[in-house]
């Protein structure tokens, strides 16, 4: 629990802004995408590049993989992704995605109650973190004192799954209002990065409370991004090109807030490029973590 803080309204990100694509490096891209359809319910799309997009039918992709059997092995002390968080609809829609993990026999590394809502913990084949959750309703979640409540309790599994006896069948694919919900990082430190994402991008921090980390989000979110030292404090970023992280991406409402968010990166004194291959325009957070700013 900590008390949430607010940017000035002259450097408040758009309360409609949201998370994008993640886009990883993984080792084989064959048995990736098994992994991504079949475990995960994601549909795949090749890529030009030879790339592979992973969504749930509409919209904008989840996750892009680019393989490629050189690259350096995950680096779980380096800075980076903790874990890309790809949000469920429903309770029902979460219990679907535990059934297909038990029938792919793909092992949870966890299972957790945040009081605002109801994850699932588990790894790609390369390590990738990922977690599958599910929102409680805002009207559920806990302000004491002006400070949103989140915690780490046991989550209870025979629950959600008995959500499966109201499901007509099994649920093959996650359904189309699947989403990137958040994207928790790996950080060098804390001092610097809020400065960063509160500072200069303009979300607001909602929890300090973790001991490490930090969450802040837009519009009033739980969290769009966590950012943690828990293995990293300290840490460089990883070798170009390693298995992991490449970049992520938010997504901005619409040009003009997009071009407000860019002036305050430049006028910060932080590097810009275009990112001619994913698109939007890049910046990297003070760990090294590739952010990508984009229209919706």
């Amino acid at each position: 629990m900590a008390t949430s803080s607010r940017p000035s309204a002259e450097v408040a990100i758009s309360p409609a802004t949201r998370m994008g694509t993640v886009a990883l490096t993984v080792s084989d891209l064959a048995r990736s995408r098994a992994f991504y359809e079949d475990t995960l319910g994601l549909q795949a799309t090749e890529l030009d590049d030879g790339e592979l997009a992973f969504g749930s039918g509409t919209g904008t992709p989840l996750v892009k993989l680019r393989g490629d059997r050189s690259a350096a092995p995950l680096d779980r002390r380096a800075t980076g992704l903790f874990h890309l968080a790809i949000l469920h609809p429903t309770r029902l829609d979460l219990a679907h995605a535990l059934a297909r993990l038990a029938e792919t026999r793909w092992p949870l590394d966890g299972a957790s109650d945040p009081l605002v809502s109801e994850a699932l913990y588990l790894s790609d084949p390369d390590g990738n973190g990922i977690e599958l959750y599910r929102d409680r309703p805002r009207s559920e979640w806990r302000m004491v004192d002006g400070a949103l409540q989140m915690a780490t309790l046991p989550l209870d599994l025979r629950s959600v799954a008995a959500e499966l006896e109201a499901a007509t069948g099994p649920q093959l694919r996650a359904p189309a209002q699947t989403t990137i919900g958040h994207v928790h990082l790996q950080v060098a430190e804390t001092a610097e990065i809020e400065a960063f994402y509160a500072g200069v991008l303009g979300f607001d921090v909602m929890v300090r409370g973790y001991p490490g980390a930090l969450f802040v989000s837009a519009g009033g979110y739980h969290h769009h991004l966590g950012l943690n030292t828990w293995h990293s404090a300290g840490s460089s970023p990883p070798v170009p090109g390693a298995i992991g992280l490449d970049s992520y991406e938010v997504l901005l409402p619409d040009s003009d807030e997009l071009d407000r968010v860019i002036a305050r990166v430049s006028d910060a004194g932080l590097t810009l490029q275009t990112d001619a291959e994913q698109g939007g325009t890049l910046v990297r957070d003070p760990s090294g973590n590739a952010v990508r700013l984009s229209v919706d």
